[in-house]
C-alpha cells in the first residue's frame, strides 16, 4: 500500500527532526528559532504520517492546527498536547524568516511534547487497521 510506505517515510523523517531538535536543544547558546523549527517539523511529519497511514489526503501545509483537524475528522484519539501544538506554528515559516520573534522556548517542555507526539504516531502506525486507533 502506497500510503503505508509514505507513512513510514514521514515517521522516519519526523524522528530525524526529533534528533536534530534534541541535539540543538542541548546547546545553550543555540537560537530558539532553529530549535523550534525542528520541533515543529517533527510534529508536522508525525501528524502527516498518521494521516497517510489512514489514507487521508492532506495538502502541503505547515499548519499544525489544520493537520490536527484532519486527525480529528477521522476520529483518532488526539495526539498528546494537541491543544498546545499550534503554538509551534510560528517556527515553521515566520520565525525562520525573521517575520516574528516568538517567546523564549521552554526546551524541556517542548522536548517532552515532541517525544510524546512522535510516540503517539508510532503507536498509530503499529495498528494494522487504522480504524483501531479511533476513539
Amino acid at each position: 500500500m502506497v500510503e503505508e510506505s509514505v507513512a513510514r517515510l514521514l515517521l522516519a523523517s519526523a524522528k530525524r527532526d526529533q534528533q536534530a531538535f534534541q541535539a540543538l536543544a542541548g546547546i545553550p547558546e543555540m537560537n530558539d528559532v532553529a530549535i523550534g523549527f525542528h520541533a515543529h517539523q517533527s510534529i508536522e511529519k508525525a501528524l502527516k504520517a498518521v494521516l497517510a497511514h489512514a489514507a487521508i489526503p492532506f495538502r502541503r501545509t505547515h499548519d499544525l492546527a489544520e493537520l490536527l483537524d484532519l486527525v480529528e475528522d477521522i476520529e483518532y484519539a488526539a495526539p498528546p498536547f494537541s491543544h498546545q501544538l499550534d503554538e509551534l506554528n510560528p517556527y515553521a515559516i515566520e520565525a525562520r524568516y525573521g517575520l516574528v520573534e516568538p517567546p523564549s522556548l521552554d526546551r524541556r517542555t517542548v522536548l517532552h511534547i515532541v517525544e510524546a507526539v512522535v510516540g503517539w504516531a508510532e503507536a498509530q502506525l503499529a495498528q494494522p487497521d487504522p480504524k483501531k486507533g479511533h476513539k
